[in-house]
């Protein structure tokens, strides 16, 4: 089986992305037309290709029309739209026009166009001709066809969907398997729906050749299948039955040898059927004689079955490696049900911040303030929906406050006498400050835990609308300081606080030595509120207990974000690390622009919008560039942390509340001085001294990952995925930034680039390219 991996077109440098699409939609025999002066902006391809000569591929794109190769040999497309909107035209004319969920099918001898109106998602299947046509009558071609309601178009839609959704975990046998049960499919609907010009047959003929074609589809194994058993089972004459098949210009006989040695040829190159023998295949499928299967299969594919079964063998590369090969086990990871398909509530705490968007000022670039309250922030989660809390032009500054959501972790010292925090962490038994804390569902039909269900975690301050971003852009956050918010309670006066938790989700929670090993723990920490130390030092610590929310959930564990903590209930343990001084990174460890694919993402995964990157390199001084995907970008911030160190192996890093000057530059595609930023398609942190690369396991998992992206992220990261996303992002950014070909920039990578663990701590785990300006722009240059 040859299963190529998936192409992410955004691996080439942003000057090769539209070539290289249209080179790899050419190896699936497809020729891109994109509309006037558009600009290619994303492609993705994932290709599976079975030994049956069949290709399975999920393409996403943009706006464009698909036509076929010319000079390719033809073979029948089957597709399924996952999301998008256009029209099929055949020979010139529209034949149909499709939308999400649609069906169709299109043979290229009709010079057929698939016009998409917008962004997609879709299905392929091609096909050799030979599997349809000479199946649906006399025609010599298959009709271009939005599939309706037929019963078979039905059962195929579902089938199409949950291959789309689980594209990346198919395997070998579920390709082998799905070719054929969509195929039928496929041809049950056609033979319902379509009424070639060519086809003298009566709709009753037709009725009646659609039922005996799936009476011996049933009966294939049976080795002295005859018409009359036929007849007999549909209550049809036997000669009635010879008209029909010769109406179609062959005898029943010869169709049902030919169906028998269709199924015989996908066993013989199906993985799952290799321990049975030619024999055994021949016999399974009717052919009682293993002399005569091989003879008439000889004769109909002018190959032995024992010939077509070695050139069908597996081509997959079996990579050299040192050392023994390891496979890679599985550890629990935080819960990440579906993402909920709910918007924010009307009468949540986004509605507040509608009022504050109208109130902000759209004047030139200058200097606002953005603090931070229940009506500035959204609690857990991204959306291209909230209504910005904020609107700038490029060029502006603008103070923003920050919270950590692990404030209630000791609220005497993170939120007594703060009202912005108080504003936000405000919760007793009658009132919820901000109630939606998460992805997850409102009413909390999941696990009870609460309004988001926890599915998502950072507070968040924004969005910021800035002026003039545009899809294809990409922004520019320059952080010009950052400084700890100081403690308002009077007792503890010129300090600040954060916590960390060492949680279930953490690496290291699986690999505890003492008991009890499912424990979590809380380390408070402190340092000088005006960030003159450096340093930050433990105060106490404490073992997580079962906490009784105000709406009367009981918590066993830290499930749910900002859960007030009864010190009541806990055990303090004084003195811990004592003598360790904490080196303090001030940072933002969640900066991000607004996803497209959906309205609702969990904060926790990063992706290729930024969001959760949890590296502490973003901090004063640096510049994070961020691709934009959505109009005015949304730009939030917020999870601050105090320090962190690489992996965030605990599951948090040192979590305090910070306040941040940034100024906010805008970079037109194709128009930007810096022009390795066109085609930007990751996080990017440049620091004075360096340039950091970012790659994750999924780079855009709300695509890659199907309609449970949130969820199957959690499960499916690895980090030799994020490495391989890392190495391509650094590769291109060589290429672009200081004009190196690719074997140059291999050779760099390995010399001269540092790749580090950025966290493992998020669901969709981070690895890291430090690449020194220095290698390029040598002192005294």
């Amino acid at each position: 089986m040859n299963r190529a991996a998936p192409i992410s077109i955004n691996a080439f440098p942003a000057s090769k992305q539209e070539a290289a699409w249209r080179e790899t939609l050419a190896g699936l025999a497809l020729v891109a037309r994109m509309p006037k002066e558009a600009v290619f902006h994303f492609g993705e391809v994932s290709i599976k290709r079975s030994p049956t000569q069949a290709t399975f591929a999920l393409l996403r794109s943009r706006a464009q029309d698909l036509v076929p190769l010319a000079e390719a040999e033809p073979q029948i497309l089957i597709g399924f739209v996952n999301y998008g909107r256009g029209h099929l035209t055949d020979s010139g004319r529209r034949a149909a026009e499709f939308a999400d969920g649609d069906l169709w099918v299109c043979d290229p001898a009709t010079r057929f166009s698939v016009q998409f109106r917008n962004d997609f998602e879709l299905l392929l299947l091609r096909l050799p001709r030979e599997r349809l046509v000479g199946r649906l009558g006399r025609a010599a071609t298959v009709p271009t066809l939005v599939l309706g309601e037929s019963i078979s178009a039905l059962a195929a839609r579902p089938m199409m969907r949950a291959l789309a959704a689980n594209f990346a975990m198919m395997e070998d046998g579920d390709v082998m398997a799905a070719e054929p049960a969509i195929t039928e499919l496929v041809l049950s609907a056609l033979l319902a729906e379509a009424r070639p010009e060519e086809d003298t047959a009566t709709q009753v003929q037709a009725a009646h050749f659609a039922r005996v074609c799936g009476q011996i589809e049933a009966r294939l194994r049976e080795p002295d299948l005859s018409v009359a058993d036929i007849a007999k089972a549909e209550g049809l004459s036997a000669r009635y039955i010879q008209r029909l098949f010769e109406g179609q210009d062959r005898s029943f006989s010869d169709y049902v040898r030919h169906r028998r040695l269709e199924q015989c040829r996908l066993d013989l190159v199906n993985p799952q059927h290799a321990d049975r023998s030619i024999a055994e295949i021949g016999f399974r499928w009717g052919f009682a004689d293993q002399a005569h299967f091989s003879r008439v299969f000889s004769a109909a594919y002018a190959i032995s079955p024992r010939d077509y079964r070695k050139s069908a063998g597996s081509t997959v590369a079996t990579r050299w490696t040192r050392g023994r090969p390891m496979h890679s086990g599985s550890r629990p990871v935080r819960p990440a049900p579906p993402a909920a398909t709910i918007a924010p509530d009307a009468a949540g705490a986004e509605a507040p911040a509608l009022a504050v968007a109208e109130r902000a000022p759209t004047e030139a670039p200058g200097h606002h303030h953005l603090p931070v309250s229940r009506d500035t922030v959204h609690w857990g989660y991204l959306s291209r929906t909230i209504p910005p809390v904020l609107r700038v032009r490029s060029g502006a500054r603008v103070t923003v406050e920050t919270l950590t959501q692990h404030a209630s972790d000791d609220a005497e010292r993170m939120i007594e006498g703060d009202a912005g925090a108080e504003s936000v962490f405000r919760w007793t038994r009658d009132f919820k400050a901000v109630d939606r804390r998460g992805a997850g569902p409102v009413n909390a039909s999941i696990f009870g835990r609460g309004a988001g269900e926890g599915f998502g975690v950072h507070i968040c301050t924004g969005p910021i609308f800035v002026h003039g971003a545009e899809p294809g852009d990409v922004l520019e956050v320059e952080i010009l300081d950052l400084s700890p918010r100081p403690c308002a309670n009077p007792a503890y006066a010129g300090q600040a606080f954060g916590s960390n938790a060492a949680a279930a989700w953490g690496f290291h929670h699986d690999d505890i030595l003492d008991e009890p090993r499912k424990r979590e723990v809380i380390t408070v920490y402190r340092t000088d509120a005006a960030g003159e130390s450096g340093f930050a030092e433990a105060v106490y610590s404490f073992r997580w207990v079962p906490q009784t929310d105000p709406f009367g959930v009981v918590h066993e564990t830290i499930d749910y974000p900002g859960v007030p903590v009864d010190h009541a209930r806990i055990e303090k343990r004084e003195g811990v690390l004592k003598g360790a001084r904490i080196p303090v990174r001030p940072h933002f460890g969640f900066i991000a622009v607004a996803p497209r694919e959906t309205d609702i993402v969990d904060s926790v995964p990063p992706g290729y919008f930024g969001g959760n990157i949890d590296n502490w390199r973003a901090g004063k001084g640096a510049r994070v560039y961020l691709p934009v995907a959505v109009p005015g970008a949304l730009l939030s911030l917020g999870d601050p942390h105090l320090a962190q160190g690489d992996g965030e192996i605990s599951g948090t890093a040192l979590e305090c509340s910070l306040t941040g000057q940034v100024r906010l530059v805008l970079h037109k595609r194709g128009e930007t001085e810096k022009v390795f930023l066109n085609g930007l398609a990751a996080p990017l942190i440049e620091t004075p001294d360096a340039w950091l690369l970012h790659g994750f396991s999924y780079t855009n998992y709300l695509r890659e990952l199907g309609r449970n992206a949130q969820s199957e992220v959690f499960k499916r990261s690895s980090l030799s995925r994020a490495l391989r996303s890392a190495s391509r992002a650094t590769r291109n950014f060589l290429m672009e930034r200081y004009g190196l070909d690719e074997d140059e920039a291999v050779s760099l990578m390995s010399v001269a680039v540092d790749f580090g663990v950025t966290q493992v701590a998020d669901g969709n785990w981070g690895i890291h390219a430090r690449v020194a300006k220095a290698i390029f722009e040598p002192p005294g240059d």
